[in-house]
Order: C-alpha cells, then structure tokens, then sequence
C-alpha cells in the first residue's frame, strides 16, 4: 500500500437496532415493575393535565385505572386526562427529546421510557388509544414495525375509544412465553403478589381517593400509622416529626415512631418464629411525590446498624418512620430508574439519613428501658390515636407553636416528643428464659393444651406453673 496516497472513507452508521434497544430497555425491570411504570403514567397523566394536585385527602377522587390481566393478553385503561397531541414526541419516542423541557410537576418520571419499556417487556403487539380534549388518536406497534430498522415513525389514526372520558386505554397482545406462562400458570398468585405490590407502592395515592383495580377487583390501601397522643402537655406517646419547606427545590417530612405497641421482652423474642408478631409496617418506608419507591425497610439503607442504631431485631417491632420527598423537578428525587428503589450516593438522602439516624435512637433506646416493665406503656401506646402521612403533616401545619426550628446545613422545623420514661422502682419479679427446639415446644404444647400452637411464652410460663403448684401441694 502507497502511504503518500490518501484513502478516502465513508461515514459509519453507529444508530443502534431496535432489537438491541427494545432487549437493553427491559433486562433490567421485572414485570411488576413494568406494569407499576404504567400506573405512574397514569399519575402523571393527572398531574399534567392538572386535573388534580397532590395535596390532601380526596386530591385524587373519582380518578381510576383498571388492569385486565388474562393468559393472552394486558389492558390497561384509566381517566387521567390523556396524552395530549403537544405531548406525542414525549410519550412516544425512545427517551425524552433534549429540547423537551421537564414539566414543573410532582411526577416522578425522568427519562422518558417508562411505558414503551412495559409495552415491550410484555409483548410485541399493541395498541394505544388516547383521548385528551379536543384530541383523539390511537397508536399500533406491532412486529413489522420492530422489524423495521431504518424506520422509527409510528401511524397514527382516530382512536376507536367509545368511552367520552378523557384518558388512555392500552391493550398489549402477542405476549412473550414467559410473561404468558406467569399469566396463565401463576395468574391468581401473579394478580395476588401485584395487588400487594400496588397497595404499598401507591397507598398515599389511593388513600387520596385514586381507584385502582385488576380484573375488577378494587384495592385498598396499606399505609403506614403512627401513634400519637392528643395532649401535648403531658408525656405520651408521639412520633418524632421534621419539616423542611424548601431544600434545593425538595419539600422533605419526616416522622418516625410506634405503629403498635411494643412487644415485651418474651414476645420479642416468639417474634422471630411466632407468625402472630408480624413485622407489617416495621422499618421505613420512603416516598417519592405520592410514590413508595421503599416499603418497611429493616436495612443499612434506612439507618438500621447505623451510626449507634442497632440492628433490626423483633425487639423493634413496633418501631416505624416514613419520609417523603416532593419535587417539580423529579431529576432531584432520590430514586434510580425503575422509580422503585432508592440512589443511595444522593447527597440529599444521605443527609436525611443522618436525621432518620438520629430520630430512630429515641424510639430503640425507648424500647429497650420499657422491654421489662412494658404493660403501662404498652397500654399507652395502644389507645393513642393512630395517623396517617397526611394526617401528621396537617397536624404539622396546623400546630407550628408546638415545633422548634432546625438551624443546620437543612433548615426547617422539627417536633421532639417527650416520652414517658419508667419508674425506677425495687422488682421482686425475674425472668426465666432459655432456648428449646421448636419441635419439642409443640409437643410440650399438645400435651398441656391439647393443640401444637401455642408460643413458647405460654408454654414455659404453664410448665412453670404446674411444677409450683406441686410443690405447693406436697
């Protein structure tokens, strides 16, 4: 080869194929997360046809979205405004377009690709009918046109929805094996594990009046309750509460306490076998503009073995926080992409973090002084009344006098509940314990009770008490 003669090259085509950007878009989202994407959809969808905010209680009433899930096929179909005409490049292309400017709304959607993602996760047909004021429009996507490499338009024609109500009506076909074989083979325990799914996930939502159902089933909502006492001039049983109006564009609330009375020293420890003491509500969960994107969390990620916490045990049962973050601008959130999970090398959460740390020592080391002597505050905790997120955030707003300010790197306000301490008093009382195979505590149980169920409290404390009673008669 003459290197004095210069070769002239072409241009490369460096586009990716649709097979590898429709594989790469679903590898890393399960089908519960794919469908939950299509329900953020459909939020969203009321909050940018501003329809509705996400204030308080009944912010979301008369709005609904209803799942259809049979062996061969998915539909999903709700009120929430539409997908209005100015918005098609948005909700249609690959990823949001650089010159769209991200809506000044409490969404949680970022990248754009949250529906096509769950379209192509589950199938490879489909069809989306869309209804917004003036607008009406359907949208197929279908094998040939996945086969088609060099075109990437998508046909439009006037939707066929006989319904007047101003939303969207997906309907996914063609679906991969797998995902037919979940349908079909697992369906009762797929729907069962999706509607467990949606009612943590999208309590705060439904509790504001949002409808959600699957095959006509409606569900309800399992939101996390703290006790708090009504007489704030007395020490009593109250959640830990903080504020923060503004921080860089994020409103933060905090509140972290007993969601159920706390289990004495016998009972924390029937806990970790005895299936009566579940840990429903236990830990934090964390919420995103109306969002859970983490349930009842028990890890190093919520602050548990962190920093002088101790370690989740059945001891903290009771023990339960929540945090919700709400932005117009969802890029500041500190959640990744599947908007159900938290960035953990978020500055802002890590900072909060350090707080929900600081919080959670009150509640543990409250626990572990009344672990001995819990009947009075066991009692306590039970008849105070139990609140909701937004419950406790008006309360917040209505009883500022109460809070003091927080003048750190994050201002804002905070509520330090002064809790009952015990009294120190001389006990005659001491606690036996040991430690027996669960198999012979059963047939220690048959044979005083009659039946196999009884914990092992109940089974020490009655063995205890026929040998005293022997001794006693002789």
């Amino acid at each position: 080869m003459n290197p004095s003669v210069v070769r002239e090259y072409g241009k490369i085509n460096a586009s990716p194929t649709k097979e590898f950007f429709v594989s790469m878009l679903t590898r890393d989202i399960s089908l519960e997360d794919a469908i939950l994407d299509l329900l953020d959809n459909c939020i969203d969808g009321i909050l940018r046809n501003k329809l509705a905010g996400t204030g308080g209680e009944g912010a979301y009433q008369n709005y609904y979205s209803q799942i259809v899930i049979e062996s061969d096929y998915f539909s999903i179909s709700d009120n929430c405004g539409g997908i209005p005409w100015s918005q098609r490049n948005y909700a249609f292309r690959m990823g949001r377009p650089t010159a769209v400017v991200p809506d000044e709304l409490a969404t949680v959607g970022v990248y754009g690709i949250g529906m096509k993602r769950a379209i192509f996760k589950m199938g490879r047909e489909c069809s989306i009918q869309t209804r917004n004021r003036e607008d009406s429009y359907r949208v197929d996507i279908d094998d040939a046109w996945l086969m088609e490499e060099d075109n990437w338009q998508l046909t439009t024609k006037p939707s066929e929805l006989e319904s007047k109500e101003e939303g969207t009506t997906i309907v996914i076909r063609k679906l991969l094996p797998g995902v037919a074989e979940e349908f079909y083979k697992r369906g009762d325990s797929f729907r069962a594990s999706l509607s467990k799914a949606i009612e943590t996930h999208y309590s705060a939502i439904i509790e504001k009046g949002f409808n959600i159902s699957i095959n006509k089933v409606s569900i309800k909502p399992n939101p996390v309750k703290l006790a708090f006492a009504q007489d704030a001039s007395t020490k009593g049983i109250r959640p830990y509460i903080l504020s923060i109006d503004d921080y860089d564009g994020v409103a933060i609330f905090m509140a972290v306490g007993f969601t159920r009375p706390i289990p004495d020293e016998n009972e924390g420890r029937d806990a970790i076998e005895n299936p009566k003491y579940d840990s429903d509500h236990a830990g934090w969960t964390i919420v995103c503009n109306d969002r859970v994107v983490l349930y009842c969390d028990k890890s190093e990620k919520t602050g548990w073995g962190v920093g002088g916490v101790p370690r989740y045990h059945p001891q903290f049962i009771a023990i339960s926080g929540i945090v919700e973050f709400v932005s117009t601008d969802s890029r500041k959130l500190p959640t990744v992409t599947t908007k159900r999970g938290l960035d953990m090398g978020s500055s802002l959460y890590l900072q909060i973090r350090d707080k929900m740390i600081e919080a959670m020592k009150m509640f543990t080391n409250f626990t572990n002084s009344w672990k001995k002597d819990t009947n009075g505050v066991r009692r306590q905790i039970k008849e105070a009344p139990l609140l909701s997120l937004s419950q406790l955030k008006a309360y917040s707003k209505e009883n500022k006098k109460e809070f003091r300010s927080l003048r750190r790197a994050i201002r804002g306000a905070y509520l330090k509940p002064d809790l009952p301490t015990p009294e120190k008093h001389h006990c005659s009382m001491r606690q036996i314990s040991f430690y027996k195979p669960v198999d012979q505590i059963a047939t220690v149980s048959n044979y005083l009770f009659g039946k196999n169920d009884h914990g092992p409290s109940e089974v020490g404390e009655k063995c205890f008490n026929n040998i005293l009673e022997e001794t006693k008669s002789r």
